[in-house]
C-alpha cells in the first residue's frame, strides 16, 4: 500500500508542475471596464518517471482539457487591477505497469477552479477611453494572488482524482519592461498547499511549498498580432503521506512558444506549445498543445 501511495504522490507532483501557468502577457496594461471571455482546448501528454523501488513503470498520461475563463479589469485605488476566473473540465487516461502488472484508469469531470486577483502597482494607472489609448507603457510592476478552490471531482476511495481536494494559494510578483515592439516579462511565484486530510485510505497528504520563476520575451508585429518565447523553472513541492516523505521533489524546466492573432478588434485566437522536462529520476516529461479563443467588450 505504501508503494501505491508514493506512486500516487508522483502523479500529483507531475500534475502540480504542469499546472505552472506559463502564460505571457499576464501583466499587460488594459483599460478599466474591459471584459474578456475565453474558451480553450488543451492536450497534455506526460511520461511519468519513478524510482525502481516503487515498481511503477512505463506510466503515461493523456489528458484533454476544455476551459472557460473570464477576466474583468477594474480600478484598484487608481491602479489597474484585474480578476481572472478559470473553470477547467478534463478527460484523462493513465496507464502503465504497477508491480509488473498492466494497470490503467480513466477520469472525467471538473478540475478545481482558479480565481486570481492582480494589481499593477507601478506603470499601469487605471484608465479608459482616449486616456488609455494615448498612454505610453514603459515598465510595469504587479502583484497577484491565485487561489485554487477545492470543488472539483474528488473521491477519497480513488488514488487518482481531477481535484486536489485542498486549497492552494499562489502569490505572484511580476515585472514587465516594454521597448518599441518588444516586451520582457518576469514572474516569481510560490505555491502554498493546504493539507488533504481526506487522502486515499483515510490518510493525510502534506506538501512543501513549490517555488517557480518564469520569463517571457514578446514581440508585437501589429495590433493584436504577437509571438513569444517563454521559459520557467520550478523546485520544491515534496509530498508526504502521514508524515512519511515521498521521493517526488520537483526540479523541472518548462519551455513554450506562443502566438496570438486577431479576428477583429474584439476577438482573437492564441496557440501555445509547451515542453516540460524533469532533472530528477522522478517526476514527468510532458508536451502540451493549447488553442484558445477570446472575446472582449467594454473598456471604452
Amino acid at each position: 500500500m505504501t508503494k501505491r501511495l508514493f506512486a500516487m504522490c508522483l502523479l500529483l507532483a507531475a500534475h502540480s508542475v504542469v499546472a505552472q501557468e506559463l502564460e505571457p502577457r499576464r501583466w499587460t496594461h488594459l483599460p478599466v471596464g474591459a471584459n474578456f471571455i475565453s474558451i480553450a482546448g488543451q492536450y497534455n501528454d506526460q511520461k511519468i518517471l519513478s524510482e525502481p523501488t516503487l515498481q511503477l513503470q512505463n506510466v503515461r498520461a493523456d489528458v484533454y482539457t476544455a476551459a472557460a475563463s473570464y477576466v474583468r479589469v477594474f480600478d484598484a485605488f487608481g491602479k489597474s487591477g484585474r480578476i481572472d476566473v478559470l473553470l477547467p473540465y478534463s478527460i484523462g487516461r493513465w496507464d502503465g505497469l504497477l508491480e509488473g502488472e498492466p494497470a490503467s484508469t480513466r477520469r472525467s469531470g471538473f478540475n478545481d477552479p482558479h480565481v486570481r486577483f492582480a494589481v499593477n502597482m507601478v506603470g499601469s494607472p487605471a484608465q479608459r477611453g482616449a486616456e488609455f489609448q494615448q498612454y505610453k507603457v514603459n515598465t510595469i510592476v504587479g502583484v497577484a494572488i491565485d487561489i485554487t478552490v477545492p470543488v472539483g471531482e474528488y473521491n477519497d476511495a480513488r488514488l487518482i482524482n481531477l481535484s486536489d481536494n485542498r486549497w492552494v494559494l499562489k502569490p505572484q510578483f511580476g515585472v514587465v519592461h516594454n521597448w518599441e515592439k518588444w516586451a520582457a516579462e518576469v514572474t516569481a511565484s510560490a505555491w502554498f498547499y493546504q493539507d488533504n486530510d481526506e487522502f486515499f485510505g483515510g490518510k493525510t497528504l502534506e506538501q512543501d511549498p513549490l517555488y517557480g520563476v518564469q520569463t517571457h520575451l514578446i514581440y508585437t508585429f501589429g495590433p493584436g498580432v504577437w509571438a513569444s518565447v517563454s521559459g520557467a523553472y520550478g523546485a520544491g513541492g515534496q509530498t508526504s503521506v502521514d508524515r512519511i516523505d515521498a521521493p517526488d521533489r520537483t526540479d523541472k524546466t518548462l519551455w513554450a512558444i506562443s502566438a496570438g492573432l486577431p479576428i477583429d478588434r474584439k476577438q482573437g485566437v492564441k496557440a501555445t506549445y509547451l515542453r516540460g522536462d524533469t532533472y530528477r529520476d522522478t517526476g514527468s516529461d510532458s508536451n502540451t498543445l493549447l488553442f484558445a479563443y477570446s472575446l472582449m467588450w467594454g473598456g471604452g
